[in-house]
């Protein structure tokens, strides 16, 4: 191909991640426009966790079928499924709808992610141009996931909370034209045949997983029969899916890749980052809002959400200057730093201080891994077996992300409650008002209404209670140097040559 036409391709698989990644948050911001005109407010956490379990349960099964029946088929399939579903969010009349509708984009998305960084694999031979493509490409996810709660905001306030729906449908369309011209198949040459049964256990595993986390602490108690019933669920359909592929001629997940030190080791390092980055993007907005007293998050976010582009693209270059491990490990050691500050973070924190923080986190904890993983995995296996590499990367960020999330939120609101309730007497605080007072978002969406003198006690109080929630995110980050140190001394343009070797025999 031309290199015109390379530059058209990955246009167009840009503007497909763009759309999916700032799905993944875009719909956050538009939450009251959303109620105020079809309601639907007891059911409103269900637009977010249908998206997040379509995409995440399906993500390794489209990566696999990529492998068997081709990459440009597939994400195909995925854009089409992901208008199909953004088109029927902005018509959807009731909560209901949009639920299940959302739930179709999430179908969709699971299939952009993974195939895009294999597309860019199979298309480029030079490691040293597949690396900076690949961290353009992870900074574009990166990026979008924290601008798509600003970008909702703008569309929502100024178009309509429909238009965070409709706008993905023009870029699709010249997504999907474009790369059904210009992109030549690829596909396995052996005869496919695929793991139904595999298929139905993964998806099924890992939706009783993510609800378990997502509700456990929240909706339920962790030691209610629903969450207990929903790890049960997920634990024996995991042995039983294990037992599955071991016996399966073309497993959906070849359990053989889990022998190989650097994907085990990349695995645990993105499930590190994922709650590194999803604690700091449920919290950071909050304490800047409510604890510092800023007019919005923007201030906080802006900077991360640049420099984690960046840290995606300089790491990117220097993966064929330095080991995979190397990099990892230092990226997790700058998370240890900065989530250790973020824990202690004082409550009049100045601007200047929390832009470096930012600036620490987007750089050198989440975005170096948004491109040093895709390439530590892909060129660590057969190239038969890309696609569902691609995808082990984004399922265990994903799996991550609501893992840190959860675990945060437990701490945060535990510790909330608990101070609430100590200095309820001293403060004058009725008994009645403290489940009511002890909700972190009481002071982001009423503290005018609240007087001042428990306002202030409730800001110093989620403060240090949110401090406390980044202990989690810190725990992650040590993990993820083990996982680091456990992955092996990979370099990209060895492997890659590996890679290029056993694709010509």
């Amino acid at each position: 191909m031309s290199k015109r036409t390379n530059g058209f391709i990955l246009l167009a698989m840009a503007l497909g991640l763009l759309m999916a990644s700032l799905d993944n948050t875009i719909t956050s911001a538009a939450v009251s426009h959303i109620i105020k005109d079809i309601g639907g407010f007891d059911k409103m956490s269900w637009v977010f966790t249908a998206y997040m379990l379509a995409a995440t349960s399906t993500m390794l099964v489209f990566g696999k079928m990529s492998d068997l029946f081709g990459r440009k088929r597939f994400y195909l399939i995925g854009i089409a499924i992901f208008l199909l579903g953004s088109a029927l969010c902005g018509l959807a009349q009731n909560i209901d709808q949009l639920i299940w509708f959302r739930a179709l984009q999430g179908i969709g998305s699971g299939a952009l992610f993974p195939i895009s960084f294999t597309i860019i694999y199979t298309m480029f031979a030079d490691p040293k141009q597949a690396a900076k493509l690949s961290g353009v490409f992870a900074g574009i996810f990166g990026i979008s996931s924290v601008a798509g709660p600003q970008i909702g905001t703008l569309l929502s306030d100024y178009w309509g909370w429909r238009w965070c729906f409709y706008v993905n449908v023009p870029l699709g369309a010249l997504s999907f034209l474009v790369l059904l011209i210009a992109l030549k198949e690829s596909r396995s040459d052996r005869k496919p045949k695929i793991d139904y049964l595999g298929t139905v256990l993964l998806i099924v595993s890992t939706i009783s997983l993510m609800l378990a986390l997502e509700w456990g602490g929240k909706s339920y108690p962790w030691a209610s029969w629903p969450i207990i019933g929903f790890f049960a669920t997920a634990v024996i359909g995991t042995f039983l899916f294990v037992l599955t592929e071991l016996k399966a001629e073309e497993p959906i997940l070849p359990l053989q890749l889990f022998r190989n030190r650097m994907i085990v080791g990349t695995s645990i390092a993105c499930l590190c980052q994922g709650a590194i980055m999803f604690s700091a993007i449920t919290y950071l907005p909050m304490f800047s809002v409510a604890v510092l007293g800023n007019t919005n998050s923007n201030g906080l976010l802006t900077p991360m959400m640049f420099s984690l582009m960046v840290g995606a693209v300089v790491f990117g270059g220097l993966q064929t200057r330095f080991s995979f491990r190397s990099l990892i490990i230092v990226s997790m050691l700058m998370g240890i730093v900065v989530t250790f500050l973020l824990s202690r973070v004082a409550h009049d924190a100045s601007t200047v201080y929390m832009i470096s923080l930012m600036v620490m986190l987007g750089f050198g904890a989440v975005g170096p891994l948004m491109s040093v993983a895709q390439n530590a995995v892909a060129y660590s296996v057969d190239p038969r077996y890309i696609g569902i590499s691609s995808s082990i990367v984004g399922f265990w960020r994903n799996i991550g992300g609501i893992l840190g999330a959860t675990l945060t939120a437990t701490i945060v609101n535990n510790q909330l409650a608990q101070m609430i309730r100590d200095g309820s007497e001293a403060h004058h605080i009725p008994a009645d008002k403290i489940d009511t007072l002890a909700n972190p978002e009481l002071l982001v969406r009423a503290a005018a209404s609240i007087p001042q003198e428990i306002r202030e006690f409730l800001r110093d109080s989620l403060g240090t209670a949110i401090n406390h929630g980044f202990m989690i995110a810190i725990i992650f980050a040590v993990i993820g140097v083990l996982a680091g140190i456990l992955s092996g001394p990979g370099r990209f343009d060895k492997m890659k040559q590996r890679a290029g070797a056993k694709e010509a025999a």
